[in-house]
């Protein structure tokens, strides 16, 4: 009984520090080359290395620290090659969930489609950003549940974090969102038309607007990439 109680404590422990370390990375409140140590770490959150040593290996499994061991820790650069892998992983998924989707669209999906729509809108003419992007992704979550591929978002959203820390160094974040909406607005129309060729090319167009933005990012942040 007690293992099991001290069991609960760790991974309880091990997943406040997690989430915090993760939060701060992907937000860059901690930078890419940033170190961390398991001494100072447990110091800070008042708890066992062994919790954060934890934290430091699933963080690593996300591709978001790098270990080495008698040295301190560092929080990972980006990879070119690894995002460019999730960039492809994730347009081929969302490709096929289309596919999925535009067979099954009716006019209750588009319903709730032009709901999150709405809100978008709301959100853009607002200044709401936080909350845009939030909508964002949850479109795109609804195209997966609505289309019957309701797992595929857990892949897209893995994905889609290896992109996003990055595009934190983006000072054009705002100025963007309305030319998403668009891209939303008409990816819904090609749903409720039920075409694919037109859903796909759309769904193209839209994941490669970010190749511009990257290219910049690291042209001006060289420092932060491995």
């Amino acid at each position: 009984m007690l293992e099991a109680v001290e069991k609960l404590e760790r991974k309880t422990t091990t997943d406040v520090v997690f989430d915090t370390l993760h939060e701060e990375i992907v937000s860059l409140n901690l930078l890419p080359g940033s170190k961390l140590s398991e001494t100072d770490v447990s110091r800070r959150f008042g708890v066992s290395r062994q919790p954060v040593r934890d934290a430091f290996n699933r963080l690593a499994n996300l591709d978001l620290m790098l270990i080495r061991p008698q040295k301190a820790s560092e929080v990972r650069g980006f990879s070119m090659e690894r995002i460019e892998q999730a960039r492809f992983v994730r347009l081929a998924i969302e490709l096929e969930v289309i596919w999925h989707a535009c067979s099954v669209w009716d006019d209750r999906r588009a319903e709730l489609i032009e709901q999150n729509l709405s809100q978008q809108q709301i959100a853009i003419e607002t200044g709401q950003l936080e909350t845009f992007h939030s909508l964002d992704q949850q479109f795109h979550k609804l195209i997966c549940e609505l289309g019957g591929c309701p797992l595929a978002m857990e892949t897209i959203e893995e994905c889609k974090q290896k992109v996003d820390r990055l595009c934190m160094l983006s000072l054009g974040r705002g100025r963007e969102a309305a030319t998403l909406l668009k891209d939303h607005r008409k990816l819904a129309e090609a749903l409720k038309e039920g075409s694919v060729a037109k859903s796909t090319a759309i769904l193209r167009e839209h994941m490669g607007r970010l190749d511009n933005t990257i290219v910049e990012i690291r042209r001006d942040h060289s420092e932060y990439f491995e």
